[in-house]
């Protein structure tokens, strides 16, 4: 009995994954609030500092996961595959704040209609990775673990379309803008909404590999 109160208990990996899932919709909603509202100086701020506390409570969420990963005898699922998730996810909420500090720092003037067309499907990928996050306490339901493959199918579906608004904007950015510097500006800012939608790409694609292993 002794023996048994000395070895660590298995840490709650799964509920700090959906917290963690619950940050990256939270920034990623303030920042399309940010974007809806970016004329209005006052709320441009306030959704600026929404993101970036998003952000910092994703981050803690991150150090909490990397130290039990260190300090848990028993893991619910394979180390390497709870630490490449949880870092992967921290990505997302990193790229959205970058988005957020980017086109403070370029002083970006218009929100395109692209723009807001790769945020809309940044948004929906988010929700689709929170969807898909909060199945993997149960995967060992198959209808459950069949649910989160087909919410990464989404996700990947999400992400071609993000690639497709991409190219247009870049094809459009280059033939209308006649300013070098916007051409800069947006193309960096475009860059930055779509590489959003690749890493929840990248997350699903660390999903399916954890439902198929442990399903």
């Amino acid at each position: 009995m002794f023996f048994g109160k000395l070895l660590p208990k298995e840490g709650n990996f799964f509920e700090l994954f959906n917290q963690h899932a619950d940050r990256i919709v939270e920034a990623a909603r303030a920042f399309s609030n940010l974007v809806l509202n970016y004329t209005d100086s006052h709320l441009r701020e306030k959704y600026t500092q929404d993101v970036d506390n998003a952000e910092r409570s994703a981050d803690r969420v991150t150090h909490e996961v990397n130290r039990l990963i260190h300090t848990t005898f028993i893991t619910p699922i394979d180390r390497e595959q709870i630490h490449t998730l949880i870092n992967l996810m921290d990505d997302v909420a990193d790229l959205i704040q970058d988005s957020a500090e980017t086109m403070a720092l370029y002083d970006v003037r218009v929100m395109t209609e692209e723009i807001t067309r790769l945020t809309d499907l940044s948004v929906k990928c988010c929700e689709r990775l929170r969807d898909a996050v909060n199945m993997l306490g149960n995967i060992a339901d198959p209808a459950t673990a069949e649910a989160a493959l087909k919410t990464c199918e989404e996700i990947d579906r999400l992400e071609s379309d993000a690639d497709r608004v991409m190219r247009s904007a870049m094809s459009k950015l280059f033939r209308e803008e006649p300013d070098v510097r916007e051409v800069i500006k947006l193309k960096a800012i475009y860059e930055l909404l779509e590489t959003i939608t690749d890493k929840c790409e990248d997350v699903a694609n660390q999903i399916e590999g954890i439902v198929l292993e442990n399903s």
